[in-house]
């Protein structure tokens, strides 16, 4: 009799440790999703036009800020990969004849989730959408009556990236390329002629408008290689930005072409207490 319990509590124990050891060998091969961010500078030539400001085209300089940050979803960390990005742009320009200033300011915020394909030769290419914010405005001093012109936007956009692993002597490089177009969306624009002071006392009728490729079309490229010099990678790359929109017979312009220098590296969030398992898989955003 008591042969026949011990040979049941052995059954029911080995029952029980089979049914716990998935689930500890699914928490300990659980990826590490390491975060790949990138600090960016950059400077390069602008071109504005904004009828309800001016006629005249200006041209001048453009430079600014932008931050970058990718990383594998937690619920498929193989296919999909998410992306962050922030960025500050100022332009400062000139009419043709070099006796004033148009400048403009601009902030911009996006996310969004890319699927990806692992190609043959260390090519990684992704497709997917993104929404984004567009916050800022010109400034004319010239003008004494209304010398300012609001920029605000919110887009559905298309975007994705290509990404190739090689090598530069003994520098691992990637060379990474994302374009950014909006879809649909809603941007601010007044009448032409109508004065922001009128807007404050309650005109506030058509200042909305639907965003597509007929009135409001926006490009925004990046091209950049990441120079590997162990943990941190050196930034190089060239960014455009192509804004155009009409409405109410207003026109504007807005064309930036810069040199692109950062840092970017990778970085693991990880338990103090607890090391790195060295046979945890490392999936990262870009390869």
């Amino acid at each position: 009799m008591r042969l026949l319990l011990r040979i049941r509590l052995l059954a029911i124990s080995l029952i029980a440790m089979s049914a716990m050891a998935p689930a500890v060998d699914a928490a300990a091969e659980e990826p590490v999703r390491p975060v790949t961010s990138a600090y960016m500078f950059n400077i390069g030539g602008a071109k504005l036009v904004n009828t309800y400001l001016t006629p005249i085209k200006y041209s001048g300089i453009d430079f600014g800020f932008a931050y970058e940050r990718m990383q594998a979803m937690k619920f498929d960390p193989d296919r999909w990969v998410m992306r962050l990005t922030a960025s500050v742009d100022m332009n400062k320009t000139e009419n043709p004849v070099r006796n004033a200033d148009m400048w403009r300011l601009v902030g911009d915020v996006s996310w969004g989730m890319t699927y990806r394909w692992r190609l043959p030769f260390g090519i990684v290419v992704a497709a997917g959408g993104s929404t984004g914010i567009d916050l800022g405005c010109m400034y004319n001093p010239r003008n004494g009556n209304n010398p300012v012109a609001v920029e605000a936007a919110w887009t559905v956009n298309a975007t994705g990236y290509a990404t190739w692993q090689t090598k530069v002597g003994r520098i691992p490089v990637t060379l990474k390329y994302q374009p950014t177009v909006p879809v649909a969306g809603v941007f601010f624009s007044p009448d032409y002629g109508e004065l922001f002071y009128e807007i404050y006392l309650g005109n506030h009728s058509g200042l909305a408008h639907f965003a597509w490729w007929g009135s409001y079309f926006r490009m925004d490229n990046l091209l950049t290689a990441d120079l590997h010099f162990g943990a941190t990678a050196l930034r190089l790359g060239f960014r455009s930005d192509l804004l155009s929109t009409k409405v109410n017979n207003i026109v504007t312009r807005a064309v930036t072409y810069s040199a692109v220098v950062g840092v970017a590296g990778e970085w693991m969030s990880l338990n103090p207490k607890k090391r790195l398992d060295p046979k945890a898989r490392i999936i990262s955003a870009l390869y």
